[in-house]
């Protein structure tokens, strides 16, 4: 992946989701809300994320664990399948953690070495990779996070606003490499 590309899609991720923020229709409210505990998203974000992960370990080198690759994609792929039935509670925010985590390595690894206006993006992958973190050992505060959006009107359009701003200004920094 190009730097060019890695900035742009993440200023395009923080835009977009700050765009769907600002248009805050009853439908948006609605898939929100239902957000955290849906399955099909869990099905989805998690299932994404796990086979995303299992081909991450179908390649390890013998300097990663690869000569028990085999023993580990079983091992793995058991806890992924059976997360869907003891840990179905949050899942889907599971999953939006883990794929974020995973998206961090090639989206850092665009930028590495090159310094000066590329810092923009690379703040923000890290800043995503904190609330990543933080949602998937406390996966209910997305629950929390959303209520307090929806709580007072006008505050999704605001924190939209920011978002919306700041991947505009992430995106932007693409053109001036």
């Amino acid at each position: 992946m190009s730097l060019f590309l890695a900035i742009l899609l993440v200023g395009i991720a923080f835009l977009v989701t700050g765009l769907a923020l600002i248009a805050d229709s009853s439908a948006l409210r609605a898939a929100l809300k239902a957000f955290p505990r849906s399955r099909t998203a869990s099905y989805v974000l998690f299932g994404g994320a796990a086979a995303w992960f299992l081909s991450r370990v179908a390649v390890l080198s013998e300097a990663d664990f690869g000569q028990y690759r085999n023993a580990l994609f079983v091992v793995f792929a058991i806890v992924a399948v059976l997360s869907f039935f003891y840990v179905a509670e949050f899942l889907a925010v599971r999953g939006l953690a883990a794929l974020i985590l995973l998206a961090a390595g090639p989206l850092l690894y665009a930028g590495y070495g090159t310094y000066g206006i590329a810092l923009v993006y690379k703040v923000a992958v890290y800043l995503a990779l904190s609330v990543a973190l933080w949602l998937g050992a406390q996966p209910w505060r997305m629950r929390d996070a959303i209520d307090w959006l929806q709580r007072v009107p006008g505050r999704a359009r605001l924190v939209g606003v920011v978002f919306a701003a700041a991947g505009a200004a992430v995106a932007g920094t693409a053109f001036f490499l």
